[in-house]
């Protein structure tokens, strides 16, 4: 291993790593370990509950510098919880030739259960060493076995000096160290991204890194039953890099950066869910070319799918969409296209943003063409005809794709590309859930999560119905909006707690939050609809007006066929569909809702 100022030689993983750059790092002596008599630095909490706390922690990282592992509570480890592990789990270790059995190694592995350092350990011909919560430490018998057995305790979410002066003088000495680069648990999903603290250990000791991943593990414990499931273990090659005294932050990312791939594949080598790496958008309006830049913006490989190839031209010519989305470039990262262009087969991320009067064509055009390991994010907020079905069950039936999810919440296009926005992502799968999640949190938005999806896309609906009706009923007056989107939002409300849905999500971003921020937009497509027929003008010619279609005219009727059907009395929403189909004027709809006579009532009276 080389030290600063020599030649080292840098080994990465095949096809998935490319090589390094030599950088000068100015010295520095924020890793130098002390001498292992030395204390560890204060944790900086003034209470004498927290000093006590530390003080305990302290004597744990003392007793493996001084002392290492206990070798006779290693032994009797060996001779029974290791053939238990072996046999209980039918353990599958690949590759484990690859972990020196003396010298200092880093083994960086993915984490989804406290089983992980033990079946890791069982895969090395050696003692290891690992960091665990400090609050498994608390009992002082269970404190001492995992220390007598290589653990060290880390105080999760800040930075711990004293557990990575523990790593180091470990390293130092030449021992194993696990770490799990991921900083916590994932449960399900795929791999999250790394932190940068195995690539300044890796910088600091010279030592080799070993890439790791586990798969299974999460499904063991159950509550307190640990259930017999199969797990498999894969190590890769040693991956080698320069010892640098003092690296920075930007070249501890980069290494890490380098490493966590090596990690992901032998994660998918095992069956493990790959991450998302590419997209394909069906619908090239203002949403769907938001949603385009974002997650390019993300990382991800993403084709925008047009429906025509002059529209696709154009937008590949400009640089941007300057019908829907005029004042943001497209990044690098986006290649449009039109739809029947793209091969969905190979595509991780079909998103969906088409209204939902036009699923159905998607649907028939798609459906056979989405693959089995791709997932779908519909972005439709309304119902589909003719029987008033949620987007998502309706995708859900046609297509075998392993999941599909919703967004909601205030997003509107241009200010979410811009300035980020908060969203709603719903999903039943536990898996797609936290996977699309952080992607979009890479893209700048904040996500706020949930399985409730049936609440979800009905608060969106009532949202687009409620603001077509806060719409209509302002060309009175502001009371009057506000007593008609109220009206006609409860009773949509009722529908969805009918359907299942959780009352909290109705009252949150994807229900009361994307009606304010709806309304409020002057540019709103819902809002210019209600304006639209307030003034006279037919539904029918509406969509022609606005240059797209505007959600809440489909979905209105289709909420009044859901309401009726579920007995439940809807007066509001009846009268704002028969306002849409021409029934009755905006201004009788507003004097039925008020309860004021008619002008036909009067006449009659």
């Amino acid at each position: 291993m080389g030290r600063a100022g020599e030649t080292s030689l840098l080994v990465v993983c095949p096809a998935r790593a490319n090589a390094m750059p030599p950088v000068t790092e100015q010295p520095s002596s924020s890793l130098r370990p002390r001498a292992s008599g030395s204390a560890p630095r204060p944790s900086g909490r003034p209470d004498g509950a927290a000093r006590t706390d530390a003080s305990a922690l302290d004597r744990h990282h003392e007793r493996i510098r001084r002392r290492g592992v206990n070798r006779l509570v290693l032994l009797l480890a060996h001779l029974t919880i290791r053939p238990a592990i072996l046999l209980w789990f039918r353990l599958s270790r690949t590759g484990r030739e690859h972990i020196p059995r003396r010298g200092a190694v880093l083994l960086a592995s993915n984490h989804r259960s406290f089983l992980d350092p033990w079946l890791i350990a069982v895969c090395g011909r050696r003692p290891v060493y690992f960091m665990a919560k400090r609050e498994l430490f608390a009992n002082p018998l269970h404190g001492w076995l995992l220390n007598a057995l290589g653990a060290f305790p880390v105080r999760r979410g800040e930075s711990d000096e004293a557990a990575t002066e523990t790593a180091l003088l470990l390293l130092e000495r030449g021992e194993a160290v696990v770490i799990f680069p991921e900083g916590t648990r994932t449960r399900s999903g795929s791999l999250r991204r790394p932190r940068r603290g195995i690539g300044r250990l890796a910088l600091a000791t010279g030592a080799p890194v070993v890439p790791i991943a586990v798969l299974g593990s999460d499904r063991a414990r159950r509550g307190w039953r640990v259930r017999p499931v199969k797990i498999s273990v894969r190590c890769g090659r040693p991956l080698t890099f320069p010892r640098v005294e003092g690296p920075s932050q930007r070249l501890a990312a980069e290494v890490t950066e380098r490493i966590w791939p090596c990690v992901e594949l032998q994660w998918e080598w095992l069956g493990g869910l790959p991450p998302l790496r590419t997209a394909a958008v069906v619908g090239a309006g203002s949403m769907g070319t938001a949603l385009a830049a974002l997650l390019a913006r993300a990382g991800l490989d993403v084709q925008l799918g047009c429906r025509r190839a002059d529209q696709a031209a154009a937008i590949r010519a400009d640089g941007r969409n300057a019908d829907y989305l005029p004042d943001v470039d497209l990044p690098s990262g986006v290649r449009v296209a039109t739809v029947p262009e793209i091969e969905f087969g190979g595509i991780d991320l079909v998103i969906l943003a088409v209204p939902s009067r036009d699923l159905p064509q998607a649907m028939a055009a798609l459906g056979a063409r989405v693959g089995d390991r791709s997932a779908v994010l519909v972005l439709a907020k309304g119902l589909v005809a003719p029987l008033a079905t949620r987007p998502t069950a309706y995708v859900e039936a046609r297509v075998a794709a392993r999941a599909v999810a919703f967004l909601g919440g205030p997003a509107h296009a241009g200010e979410a590309v811009e300035h980020g926005a908060s969203v709603v992502l719903a999903a039943a799968d536990d898996d797609l859930l936290p996977q699309l999640a952080e992607v979009l949190e890479r893209a700048g938005l904040e996500v706020e999560r949930t399985d409730d999806v049936a609440g979800a896309e009905l608060g969106a609906c009532a949202k687009n119905a409620a603001t077509l009706a806060a719409s209509v009923a302002a060309s009175v007056g502001n009371n009057a909006a506000g007593a008609a989107a109220g009206r006609v939002f409860a009773e949509c409300f009722e529908l969805a707690v009918a359907e299942g849905a959780r009352p909290a999500t109705l009252a949150g971003l994807a229900g009361v939050g994307d009606l304010v921020g709806t309304v409020l937009a002057s540019a709103s497509r819902n809002r210019r609809a209600g304006e639209l027929l307030a003034g006279g003008m037919a539904a029918e010619q509406v969509p022609g007006a606005l240059g797209c279609a505007a959600e809440s005219l489909d979905a209105v009727p289709l909420l009044v066929d859901a309401l009726g059907a579920a007995g439940i009395d809807c007066p509001a929403t009846g009268g704002l569909s028969d306002l849409i189909a021409g029934a009755v004027s905006a201004e009788r709809w507003l004097d039925r809702l008020s309860g004021a006579p008619g002008e036909e009532d009067r006449h009659v009276a």
